[in-house]
């Protein structure tokens, strides 16, 4: 097994991340694919027209997202991966956003640390740039 983190400074506050990542509409306009979310704990979504999903394990409002994650190329027999998202307040209206997955089937670590920054991390920060 595989794990991966990665942290971005978005020019959003903690609770408007939050809350992006948690709603469809938004979470299809800053990954660029078609996106269903949920705000409850078992709650399920999907990303990227279905490539990901999951559920959602805990939600702490402004503070972290964990959710079990999984992707089409995971072998059937693999367990979910663990997705932790946390956010943090930072001068200036904006979020420290550090992104830690575990549970990564060997050899798919590498693509998906290159996925979350090209389809989340980059992507996010010009979202919510484009927002201010």
């Amino acid at each position: 097994m595989e794990k991966l983190k990665l942290s971005v400074t978005l020019p959003a506050k903690p609770k408007e991340v939050y809350e992006a990542w948690l709603n469809s509409k938004a979470h299809s306009a800053f990954t660029g694919g078609k996106a269903t979310a949920s705000t409850k704990v078992k709650g399920k979504f999907s990303a990227w027209d279905g490539y990901i999903t999951g559920v959602n394990i805990d939600l702490k409002e402004g503070k972290k997202i964990v959710q079990a994650w999984r992707t089409t190329e995971f072998p059937e027999n693999a367990l979910d991966s663990v997705l932790e998202v946390h956010l943090a307040a930072k001068p200036g209206g904006k979020t420290a956003l550090t992104l830690i997955q575990t549970n990564i089937p060997k050899g798919q670590g590498k693509k998906y640390k290159d996925g979350w920054k090209t389809h989340y991390l980059d992507s996010m920060k010009e979202y919510f740039s484009n927002k201010k």
